[in-house]
């Protein structure tokens, strides 16, 4: 399931559950929505239970098509699941190292 939110600086998504082959189009068809937009977007990955290459190809695609544009991509709380797929396909570095945690801007603890 995602969760999407919005205001005029920020594009939240948050991800509950599996991001996974099922649920890879649901995902693509909310980021071919975002994935211009000229706001930061965040990407909540603190209740992802379940991750396979599907659901690591859009986050990678997510990233480049970003870079490409220079627009801002948070990966904020990577669940253990989440760290254990970056971890032995060696992509916390191309990630920017989503292992230190972070929290949405704005949260009332100043980041």
């Amino acid at each position: 399931m995602f969760k999407y939110e919005e205001n005029e600086n920020d594009i939240y998504i948050s991800i509950s559950n599996d991001l996974d082959i099922y649920t890879a189009i649901e995902f693509k068809t909310l980021l071919d929505k975002v994935v211009d937009d000229k706001r930061e977007l965040e990407i909540n990955l603190a209740e992802v239970t379940q991750i396979d290459c599907a659901g690591i190809q859009l986050l990678m695609l997510t990233k480049k098509e970003r870079d490409k544009r220079n627009l801002g991509l948070s990966l904020v709380q990577p669940s253990n699941v989440v760290l254990e797929a970056f971890g032995f396909l060696r992509l916390v570095s191309y990630f920017n190292d989503p292992v230190a945690p972070n929290n949405r801007k704005g949260d009332s603890d100043g980041t």
